[in-house]
């Protein structure tokens, strides 16, 4: 955390369009100078996640803008990311059925699905990555979230056809490390996954990754730390847990990264 930064940055009592239950899942991307972060807000009158937006010329003080994304189903998690000057999003929607793919009609606040990369059962927390020419897709198809399952899927294509990699499931039924807990980022040319604990706590704490292979026919990672990188803190908002990280690298090499907690009594949950 940033010394001189009383987090959380962001919470539900700045959600100004909707009575906000929590909000959650942040993820950022830099355009034109200003950081634009997504996130999940659950939307107490309809009892269903929607996207809310929040703007930020320093990445440090932020200004709620408003929902820009809503549904008849639940959607969270909302992966945002760039691709041949077009912004894409993948949010969490297992509750359509399947992976669904949103284009930015105009960005930041028009989003329209042109798409839907898996379907079938449950997929959740659905990470996307641009990797040696191909795009992989890492998700969670577990019956619920007790039960995380994690799947990986590739593409010549971003919009298909998704083909279930040889090794699939990566892990099966581990509820410490199989489920998506951010973006996937390069370091020095290495790959570091992000991966949600949900035992005993769902989103109790945040372990790394690095993959060592990734390949048509191979896939091999390793723990990076003993310890995890996030987890429950001493400050209200984050005393139950964390769960949610999204890393970028600056300009001066140093990074730059949104996260969530919640509150153990009260659960809330904070970006």
């Amino acid at each position: 955390p940033i010394s001189n930064m009383c987090n959380p940055v962001l919470s539900r009592t700045d959600i100004s369009d909707v009575r906000a239950r929590y909000v959650a899942d942040p993820f950022m991307i830099r355009v034109n100078d200003i950081w634009y972060m997504f996130f999940e807000v659950l939307n107490q009158a309809k009892r269903r996640g929607e996207i809310g937006l929040a703007t930020s010329t320093s990445g440090l003080n932020w200004k709620y803008q408003r929902i820009v994304l809503a549904e008849p189903f639940h959607i969270s998690y909302p992966y945002v990311f760039e691709w041949l000057g077009e912004y894409y999003m993948i949010p969490e929607a297992w509750r359509s059925g399947g992976v669904k793919l949103y284009k930015a009609d105009k960005f930041p606040d028009e989003w329209s699905c042109i798409g839907s990369l898996i379907d079938g059962n449950r997929f959740a927390d659905s990470s996307i990555l641009r990797h040696e020419d191909k795009w992989w897709l890492f998700t969670d198809s577990g019956v619920n979230f007790k039960s995380p399952v994690l799947r990986l899927y590739y593409s010549e294509d971003l919009m298909g056809p998704w083909i279930e990699h040889p090794v699939s499931p990566i892990i099966d039924n581990n509820p410490h490390i199989a489920r998506p807990s951010g973006r996937i980022v390069s370091i020095g040319g290495r790959l570091i996954r992000f991966t949600q604990d949900v035992y005993p706590v769902y989103g109790s704490q945040v372990w790394s990754f690095e993959i060592q292979e990734l390949s048509l026919t191979t896939y091999k990672e390793r723990r990076i730390y003993k310890e995890p990188i996030l987890s429950n803190g001493n400050s209200r908002w984050n005393s139950g847990g964390m769960h949610h990280i999204d890393a970028h690298q600056l300009e001066n090499g140093k990074w730059l990264a949104c996260v969530d907690g919640f509150q153990w009594r009260d659960p809330e949950i904070n970006a």
